[in-house]
């Protein structure tokens, strides 16, 4: 399960950055996924894990948050 750094997340707009552990692109994160992991919002700089989901755009955006 990869793990990150909350960059930054927006709670009027829904949606944030995770910055990855390993490097590369910074992942999207929606407030839907963050809600599923019954949390109202994502403080920056929280330490998470999280599942890597690609959508029908090819995008990749992180699911299955959890607070490490």
């Amino acid at each position: 399960m990869p793990r990150g750094t909350v960059k930054w997340f927006n709670e009027d707009k829904g949606y944030g950055f995770i910055e990855q552990e390993s490097g590369g692109t910074d992942v999207f994160v929606h407030i839907t996924a963050v809600q599923q992991a019954g949390l109202q919002t994502l403080k920056d700089g929280a330490a998470v894990s999280y599942e890597l989901e690609t959508g029908r755009d090819g995008k990749k955006s992180a699911i299955d948050l959890r607070l490490t």
